[in-house]
């Protein structure tokens, strides 16, 4: 089985091909630090070839949603730090997720202040979840180019906290409407300067910003998680093909890791100049390792690697609800289903709880 196959990735190599995607828990403290359930949460899957950790806040200003970790204070970092040392004490390796949510927030949430975004245009259609429950969402400031350089000095300063908390490489998370999403995305990005009004304007913030990082911590540990065909949060592109085929090319002139396409469905009557399927459109023009997610199951994750395209299958709510997704792969064995009133928030229950397979 291709799946359960080692891989060479970056400086690592990885037991199999199967990585635990990157999922928010929402399980920290009101200080965005982790506790002890986290250890044991990501231990307990460890058997992932590659672990992607939750979305980890890079600052005060990128937080989004309430009980979300960050890498931005000490406390924050020495958390973190119990956690990847358990997974490698254990044999795993894990990557940081860093985050900046931009528009996808609230003033509640963020002490008053109104999220930043590259253009004041607010999520329409949806609310936020707040500690005062959902809300519509607000019309955000437009960043500053001051403020653009400021968060982009705020992700390589994340990069190190994350090198310092043990963590083995860095995914920029680009995708599912944050902030980066958002600068690539013409429908939430109406910038008139050098960040805005064409592909390669749209494409600076995150190809600054991947470099930003590759600068600080060095080749072959910094990855990029894209969600081209996503509208979630109201993101939008006229010239989806060309913008993302533009950004790939120029992300092969960089040393990464990865690039984690997500292939998520989308309206194909609303949107019928997206391709169906971004994993044949934009992993064939990737130079660097590709990492499919977005809904598969072992067939079909077999049947992807088999393709040739990607060299590892991401997996989310499977390993959330299967902490030992691999060796149920292997065996064949039947699989937990994950309970999704307790996906986000609360303690231990649905979080730690999920049984391995006992075959014995």
């Amino acid at each position: 089985m291709k799946l359960l196959e080692t891989v060479k990735l970056g400086n690592k190599t990885l037991k199999n091909k199967m990585a635990m995607a990157p999922m928010t828990r929402s399980r920290a403290d009101i200080k965005g630090v982790v506790g002890e359930s986290t250890i044991l949460y990501y231990t307990q899957r460890v058997s992932a070839g590659l672990i992607i950790s939750e979305a980890i806040n890079i600052s005060e200003q990128a937080i989004g949603s309430p009980f979300t970790p960050g890498v931005y204070m000490r406390e924050q970092i020495a958390a973190w730090k119990k956690v990847t040392e358990a997974v490698h004490d254990n044999g795993g390796v894990i990557y940081a997720q860093l985050w900046h949510t931009g528009r996808v927030g609230h003033s509640l949430v963020k002490n008053g202040a109104v999220p930043f975004a590259p253009s004041s245009i607010g999520i329409i259609g949806q609310q936020h979840f707040t500690m005062e429950g959902l809300k519509d969402y607000e019309t955000p400031q437009t960043l500053s180019i001051k403020d653009i350089e400021q968060i982009i000095t705020d992700y390589k300063q994340a990069a190190l906290n994350a090198i310092e908390a043990g963590f083995d490489g860095i995914e920029l998370h680009a995708a599912f409407g944050y902030l980066p999403n958002q600068f690539l995305a013409d429908g939430s990005n109406q910038r008139d300067d050098q960040y805005g009004g064409n592909d390669e304007n749209r494409n600076r913030f995150v190809l600054e910003v991947m470099q930003a990082i590759i600068d600080a911590i060095g080749s072959d540990k910094v990855a990029i998680r894209l969600s081209p065909t996503s509208t979630y949060n109201n993101i939008t592109h006229q010239n989806l093909v060309t913008q993302f085929s533009s950004l790939i090319n120029e992300l092969n002139n960089m040393p990464l890791a990865y690039i984690h396409l997500m292939n998520v469905p989308f309206p194909a009557d609303k949107f019928p100049h997206y391709p169906l399927n971004s994993i044949d459109t934009f992993g064939k023009l990737s130079k660097h390792t590709v990492i499919a997610n977005c809904g598969y199951t072992k067939a079909t994750g077999e049947a992807e690697l088999e393709k040739g395209t990607a060299q590892i299958i991401s997996y989310g709510t499977l390993f959330l609800a299967n902490p030992d997704l691999p060796r149920r792969f292997e065996l064949n064995a039947p699989l937990n289903e994950a309970d999704r009133a307790t996906m986000y928030g609360g303690k231990d229950a649905g979080y730690i709880d999920y049984p391995f397979f006992n075959n014995q």
